[in-house]
């Protein structure tokens, strides 16, 4: 049964001090600084707004827009909004962090930000969406679009456990009759809905997508007309338009790898994963993801789940294990255990954080506070389009009042 009303959470007998940097493409309110230009170089924002509803758990970063959510399940949102998917319930921009006031009866626990929608799961199962909905990709069963989240009815019955938005299509992974399945809606011009042998242009309500019948799947994401899911086996799906000039899938493939994945990041033309042992690997990449010095992995072939796009193991983590991976439309960022965040690829916004707007092939450090490196901190790095943030959060020992 649904629940109305916000669950009260047990407060963590524990204190986070929480750094959130911004930098690159700014012309949208993204960035958070109050300013509508680009930063070149990280910016430490000082947003009284996001700390006042507590510490931050993940960010969620789409076209031009941020979705924010707090340990506690509330959401707040900026930047680009003229599509409503903002969720304040009207069509404009956020120069600065903005509750979400008509989920603040849920305890939300997953977002996702597409290029002018988003999405929202909360701790009852209930997906909600609102922006941009011309290609059905808010799945209400019509292309209107939304500057409030709406739920979505079609799964009122059903138990949403995480939603993923792409440029023009959303991903739903919901626990169904004991069984995890994936859904898509929207754009499926090249495949990313996975619903279909044939070619679909575009659906407005929810299908269930291919080839997992037997497969059980831990996690869903998208970006451009990619899709890709991770098994609890640890292998990698993906789906929708192909990578270094293969051709697109119209359903789930299983790439065919010895490795085992815990985590994968989506770009326009390229997709990084991260192995069990903290090693990092691209797929594609030809353009602004190439790298410099790449170990080409030939795939194994096997008749039921071969692709010809190679594996690129990718280096200069200077011996350290990778945490993290995230990607935006052509650049990539990873973060390492000693925290220690890289980035490469498109720079024309300034998205790499180097201080300029040149493309780098090789990644790099960027400075995120680096003088705490040797705290007890985690960093998480997030891509947008053209844009990234990096979460710097570091515990201290809590002391009981007196």
């Amino acid at each position: 049964m649904e629940e109305q009303s916000r669950k009260p959470r047990k407060v963590r007998e524990e204190e986070d001090e929480q750094e959130i940097w911004s930098w690159g493409a700014g012309t949208d309110g993204q960035l958070g600084t109050g300013r509508l230009e680009d930063d070149h170089l990280p910016q430490l924002l000082h947003l009284p707004s996001l700390s006042s509803l507590g510490p931050i758990s993940l960010l969620a970063c789409g076209g031009a827009h941020v979705i924010a959510l707090t340990a506690g399940g509330r959401v707040l949102t900026w930047g680009r909004g003229t599509s409503g998917q903002l969720g304040h319930g009207e069509n404009a921009n956020s120069l600065y962090p903005n509750p979400v006031t008509s989920l603040e009866s849920y305890t939300i626990i997953n977002v996702a930000a597409g290029w002018n929608h988003s999405g929202f799961v909360s701790d009852s199962g209930c997906l909600f969406s609102c922006g941009d909905g011309s290609f059905g990709q808010l799945g209400h069963g019509d292309y209107r679009s939304h500057c409030s989240p709406v739920k979505v009815s079609y799964f009122v019955n059903k138990h949403v456990r995480q939603v993923a938005c792409g440029m023009r299509h959303s991903l739903v992974l919901l626990r169904d009759s004991s069984k995890d399945q994936v859904y898509g809606f929207g754009s499926g011009k090249r495949g990313q809905l996975g619903i279909s042998m044939d070619m679909v242009k575009s659906i407005n309500l929810p299908q269930v997508t291919l080839g997992f019948e037997d497969v059980e799947i831990t996690n869903i994401t998208a970006n451009g007309d990619h899709s890709a899911a991770l098994s609890a086996e640890g292998h990698l799906y993906t789906w929708g338009r192909g990578f270094a000039g293969t051709s697109s899938h119209l359903c789930p493939q299983r790439l065919s790898s010895s490795l085992l994945f815990t985590g994968v990041a989506l770009g326009w033309n390229h997709a990084l994963v991260l192995t069990s042992d903290g090693e990092v690997f691209m797929l594609g990449g030809s353009h602004h993801g190439a790298l410099g010095y790449l170990e080409k992995l030939t795939p194994e072939k096997h008749s039921s789940d071969f692709r010809e796009a190679a594996l690129e193991k990718v280096h200069d983590t200077d011996g350290a294990k990778v945490m993290q991976i995230a990607a935006g439309a052509e650049h990539s960022a990873f973060v390492t255990e000693k925290g220690v965040v890289k980035t490469w690829g498109w720079g024309e916004h300034g998205q790499l954080g180097f201080g300029s707007t040149r493309d780098e092939t090789d990644p790099q450090v960027v400075n995120v506070g680096q003088e705490l490196l040797n705290q007890d901190f985690t960093v998480n790095v997030y891509c947008g389009s053209g844009f990234t943030y990096a979460l710097r959060r570091r515990r201290l020992p809590f002391t009981s009042p007196s």
